[in-house]
């Protein structure tokens, strides 16, 4: 629940609290094991589908594969985060400023890993359609691990300089209990306004990359003759990471459409506090919980197999993987 220090954010602060004091009854014990139910449920979906990637060698050996894989693991780590500071903040529960840290810190590398891995997944298939004999010695398993190491390393570097700062400036900085806010954890607003930059430059980066490959792979599909079918299913996938980087990109609304919703709805504090919610669930949890399953639905060899663990192995044969 972002917002900027000693306006959005101290109202945010003083209507949760308010909030708390009148709306402590069924709804609110409602809205909080739905949204955990909800966050457990996809998580689970999505544990099934890294299951499903284990179950067979050949797809932890395949790069697009290894990085599907690390999508499904960022994406169920950033649900879980989320839904823990959301619930802290509904209940408007205060937690050490450690542990507060620690939460903001996996889930601003985990939201910013998710552009990142659209980005070199969108790379690899350029180089398996546009240099067809050089992708088995460009995309290997190991420099697909190496790019995901690469990906870690650039969205925490921000977060850990800024950490290291306010404690070279305040060495008591992680003493304390407070309201768990990513604004409590810096001492300048400057700091905030860093952090708007850089997620500008990620996701229009990662645009320009993805629309990059998106028009090369068209331009190799109409220019060779043979495996157009690999180079038709390679841009569908690029396009559908273009769609992924759009939730991704809802992500970011949330502290504007909390802004107004609050201007909005003026003192009706109950009426916020179920437009926030609502919020919260389309456009944080609904876009983590569809964007990895939208991704496994239509790969005809990860499909089949997830469906058969997902029924926990009820189907009488079990598929076969077909990697292309």
């Amino acid at each position: 629940m972002a917002g900027s220090n000693g306006t959005t954010e101290d109202v945010s602060v003083l209507t949760f609290q308010q909030i708390y004091k009148l709306d402590l009854d069924v709804g609110l014990s409602t809205k909080t094991a739905v949204t955990v139910l909800t966050s457990l449920f996809f998580c689970f979906v999505n544990c099934v589908m890294f299951f499903t990637l284990r179950s067979k060698r050949v797809f932890y050996e395949t790069p697009r594969y290894i990085l599907f894989g690390h999508m499904l693991m960022n994406d169920s780590v950033l649900l879980l985060v989320t839904t823990v500071m959301y619930t802290l903040a509904l209940c408007f529960l205060p937690i050490p400023k450690s542990v507060c840290t620690l939460l903001v810190f996996i889930s601003h590398c985990t939201f910013r890993n998710a552009p990142l891995t659209l980005a070199v997944m969108s790379l690899e298939r350029y180089v398996a359609i546009c240099f067809p004999l050089r992708h088995c010695s460009i995309a290997t398993p190991k420099r697909t691990r190496i790019a995901i190491g690469i990906i870690w390393l650039l969205s925490s570097i921000n977060f850990i300089t800024d950490i290291i700062l306010v404690l070279v400036i305040d060495t008591s900085y992680l003493s304390g209990i407070l309201f768990c806010t990513l604004e409590k954890l810096f001492l300048f607003q400057w700091q905030l306004d860093k952090y708007q930059a850089f997620d500008v430059l990620y996701f229009v980066s990662v645009a320009v990359i993805i629309i990059f490959t998106y028009i090369s792979i068209m331009i190799t599909a109409r220019s060779v003759s043979s495996d157009k079918d690999s180079a038709k299913k390679a841009l569908k996938t690029v396009l559908l990471h273009l769609i992924q980087l759009g939730l991704c990109l809802t992500s970011f609304l949330y502290t504007i459409i909390e802004r107004t919703l609050y201007m909005l709805t003026g003192n009706s504090f109950s009426l916020f506090l179920n437009l926030i919610y609502l919020n919260y669930l389309i456009t944080l949890i609904l876009p983590r919980c569809l964007s990895p399953l939208i991704y496994g639905m239509r790969d005809e060899a990860v499909w089949p197999l997830f469906k058969y663990f997902f029924c926990c192995r009820l189907c009488k044969v079990r598929p076969s993987v077909n990697v292309h």
